[in-house]
């Protein structure tokens, strides 16, 4: 790696100043936008939503951030990248405030959750969940493979695809799922297919974080959790074939956590 001129720092600061400048207005606006929320305000639901959406460009600022560092500087900016994974966590948080944490749930449980952001089409739903998605991936990019959060990127994963998975209505998801006229039904199907691929590659991460370095229960719990919820999705899908290979996956998983409490090898 070339040294770092003074020369460099400076064009460095010139171009990654007007994202820091962006990332200011858009916490000021967060800010403003609790307070008013703190008043009692009606729609804090769909306030949240936006909030959520905020945070994940705040996050594609920090990333824009750590591109100039290595453009102009050849080496990456770690603490940009930190700070944009914060922003992602933030916006799921949000979410989970709107639609709860909760991965394994009957879909009758969110009924009143739903209501409460009934006027957000799926669309403007589903493009939420294209845009934090993908911004997760770009940070787990930035920080590489022999990241120090590699693993707690499983937890963050899977936070994402639990409100991926809670934000949907799924009742009415079924039936345009299968009705090719509604106006609704192409983001729709896309729609349920990303939820699918969520939760099975969080079931399998957390069984990998499991089974090659935490060795904790709770880890394992959480894949057979995620394969559950996949599960109902097949339910729902009246994919009583696909649900019941789910099942027997899930039953072979708990198999083996109880079987490995019994021998002691994990924690």
């Amino acid at each position: 790696m070339a040294k770092i001129t003074e020369e460099d720092r400076q064009a460095f600061n010139k171009e990654s100043g007007k994202y820091r400048d962006k990332i200011a207005a858009a916490l000021e606006q967060e800010k403003n936008m609790l307070s008013v929320m703190k008043s009692g305000s009606a729609g804090v639901e769909y306030q949240k939503l936006i909030l959520a959406e905020d945070m994940v460009t705040v996050a594609s600022y920090y990333i824009a951030i750590n591109s100039c560092s290595l453009k102009i500087m050849d080496i990456k900016n770690n603490d940009a990248l930190n700070d944009a994974r914060k922003m992602l966590y933030k916006s799921i948080i949000y979410l989970e405030e709107v639609v709860t944490n909760v991965t394994n749930c009957a879909y009758a449980d969110l009924t009143d959750r739903q209501e409460l952001i009934v006027n957000t089409p799926i669309e403007k739903r589903y493009n939420l969940v294209k845009k934090l998605g993908l911004t997760i991936q770009m940070v787990i990019d930035g920080f590489g493979d022999n990241s120090k959060w590699k693993w707690s990127f499983v937890e963050l994963q899977g936070r994402f695809a639990t409100v991926a998975k809670n934000l949907i209505d799924m009742k009415t998801a079924v039936r345009d799922y299968f009705d090719p006229n509604a106006s609704s039904y192409d983001t729709t199907v896309m729609y349920i297919r990303v939820i699918k691929k969520l939760l099975e590659d969080s079931a399998n991460a957390y069984r990998d974080k499991y089974e090659l370095s935490s060795r904790r229960f709770d880890d394992m719990t959480a894949a057979i959790n995620y394969l559950l919820a996949l599960r109902r999705i097949a339910i729902s899908m009246g994919s009583s074939d696909e649900a019941e290979e789910i099942k027997k996956k899930a039953v072979v998983w708990k198999d083996k956590m109880e079987a490995d409490r019994k021998s002691g090898k994990s924690n």
